[in-house]
This record gives C-alpha cells, sequence and structure tokens, in this order.
C-alpha cells in the first residue's frame, strides 16, 4: 500500500520535523514524508536539491535514509498553517506525479511510538483520528449545536456521530475517503467567515476577536473545531482511539503529541521541575529519537537533556503541583 506523509511547519518547528521524520524511520516507515513549509528552511537540510521530480514550484529532496525522503515544498498561502491541513493535502492527492492509496497528516510536534505496520491497518478501519484532551463533547453541547446552526444556514446539516471529540494534530484518510478531505476544506472556508478568516487561529499572532476567542465560541479552537464539524457532515466511516492515542492520558500511545509550550526543544526541565512541572512522556520521546537518521543536536546535549530530564523527575517526586 503507497500511503504518503504530510505536515507542515515554520520557524522553530523544524525542530519537531526532525523528531517525527526520525520517529518515522524508526517505526519502520519508507517513502516520502511531504513537509509544506514557510520561511526558511532549517540548517539540517542543507544538503536537500533542487529536482523536478514532483510539480511543485521550488522543491527540494533530501534523502534521510535508505528508502525514506523529505520533499521540502514552500508554501505561498497567507493562511495560517493550521488552517491550511486540508488544502495541503488536497493539492498532494491531485497532484499528478503523486500516487498514493492513502494520505496521513501529523503535525510537527508528533513522535510515533507505534510501529508503521499498525498505522497501515488503522487506516482501513475507516478515516483516523485521536480524542483530544478538551473531549468529550456530548451531542447537545452547546458547541455542537452552534455548529450544526451555523452551518445549516450555510447548507450544510451535521448528524451526531460520537461524542469524542479530536484532536486536529493528525488525520488519516485512505483513497475512497478522500472526499472527507474536501469536506473538510469546505466547513473551513465557511468557518473562516465567521472568525473574521483563515489568517486568524489559536496560534496566530494577532488575536482573534473577543466574541469568537471564548472558552464558550462555537470555533474557540478554530481549525479543530471545524474537523469535528466536517466528521458530522461526513457520512463515511471512522476509526477513533481514546486520549491514550497521543498519550494524553495512560495506556499504549500510538504516538506522542506535545500540546501547547514549551515544546520538547524549548524545555528548560530543572527550572520547570523547580515549579513543580515533571518532564511529559513526549518530551522523553523527544529526546529518544533526534539522534538519527536526521542529526541536528550533538550527542553531549542530548545526553545534557537526558540526565536533567532524569534530575528533573527526581525532583518533582519531592515537590510536584498539586
Amino acid at each position: 500500500m503507497s500511503l504518503i506523509i504530510c505536515t507542515v511547519f515554520e520557524d522553530h518547528y523544524h525542530l519537531g520535523l526532525l523528531a517525527l521524520t526520525n520517529s518515522l524511520y524508526h517505526q519502520g516507515y519508507r517513502g516520502v514524508i511531504y513537509a509544506g513549509y514557510r520561511g526558511e528552511l532549517p540548517k539540517w537540510s542543507d544538503k536537500a536539491e533542487n529536482t523536478k521530480d514532483c510539480c511543485w514550484p521550488g522543491l527540494k529532496i533530501l534523502n534521510v535514509a535508505e528508502g525514506l525522503k523529505v520533499y521540502f515544498m514552500p508554501l505561498e498561502t497567507e493562511n495560517e498553517l493550521t488552517n491550511y491541513k486540508p488544502d495541503f493535502m488536497l493539492r498532494l492527492i491531485n497532484n499528478p506525479d503523486i500516487d498514493a492509496s492513502g494520505i496521513f497528516y501529523f503535525d510537527p510536534d508528533i513522535v510515533l511510538c507505534a510501529p508503521w505496520s499498525f498505522y497501515e491497518d488503522w487506516i482501513n478501519s475507516g478515516i483516523a483520528l485521536c480524542e483530544d484532551v478538551n473531549s468529550p463533547l456530548p451531542i447537545n453541547h452547546p458547541r455542537r449545536t452552534a455548529w450544526r446552526q451555523y452551518f445549516s444556514k450555510n447548507g450544510i446539516e451535521l448528524s451526531f456521530k460520537d461524542s469524542m471529540y479530536v484532536n486536529g494534530g493528525f488525520v488519516g484518510v485512505s483513497r475512497k475517503e478522500y472526499g472527507f478531505i474536501e469536506k473538510w476544506k469546505e466547513i473551513q472556508e465557511l468557518m473562516g467567515h465567521q472568525i473574521g478568516g483563515l489568517t486568524k487561529s489559536i496560534f496566530s499572532k494577532i488575536p482573534l476577536a473577543d466574541d469568537v476567542s471564548g472558552p464558550f465560541a462555537p470555533f474557540s479552537k478554530t481549525d479543530q473545531d471545524a474537523l469535528n464539524a466536517a466528521i458530522e457532515a461526513w457520512d463515511g466511516c471512522y476509526s477513533l482511539v481514546g486520549q491514550e492515542g497521543m498519550a494524553f492520558k495512560p495506556g499504549a500511545p500510538q504516538m506522542s503529541h506535545a500540546l501547547g509550550s514549551p515544546k520538547p526543544w524549548q524545555m528548560k526541565h530543572i527550572l520547570y521541575a523547580l515549579g513543580g512541572r515533571s518532564p511529559r512522556r513526549v518530551d522523553r520521546d523527544y529526546w529518544d529519537v533526534v539522534d538519527g537518521p536526521v542529526k541536528y543536536f550533538r550527542k553531549p546535549f542530548i545526553i545534557y537533556q537526558k540526565v536533567t530530564m532524569q534530575i528533573a523527575i527526581f525532583i518533582c517526586r519531592f515537590y510536584k503541583r498539586s
């Protein structure tokens, strides 16, 4: 099965892409990672070469290891990149030079914990999705009700599927379900009218207006709310895993997802431990994979990070947030 992987990144998130790439390799993925980006390419991509193998202006290819490549694809959109996920996926699957039986999107702050064969099987069960920390939202939760009212005025009827509210950082779609990505894009564009445009999100430098950014606003999570509304607008099959899927709670995770900030590559472990904050699983997973095949950090720095994590864990045995 020719499954492809994509992500979008800018700024310091290249350090997340590095770990995502390494974890994919360690878990057995062989193929292409399509990485859409804005700004400058990272130093670790210096050996990437220009190519015309794929119909995409400015494309560069980095041979990471035997059987694994990263395609760096410059993006010209002004939208917040978190709002560009379905657009990017559609550009890839509609590209005549790319033939795929399915596509996975991963945020660049994710590290895989499960073998790639699990993902190959998962996508056969329906659209692959993971539960978010803000889940659940029951059938008549005010936000779900607001979604139904808003989209019905725009000719789209939503039908409740499950109280689980999914995270927007991961989605896997097989070729037979590609119509879901079209629906997601349509829903997101309609949402854009409500939040003041897709150049805005919960991560944008220019804050959302007060009437759409509060915890009770229907699109306070912007692109993630659009993804969950798209689930209600689509009639196909879904395969949902719980919060353990992204290591948000104990269990057997398929991946570790570094929500919020600081990111693992920004974490000052001992300083945070003195504030009662212990290292997370995603911090440990991150530093376990950054040593290759893509390399950026020097070995002594990686060892330093692992040692300070152990010290921080020890501190938090005695001093921890209540």
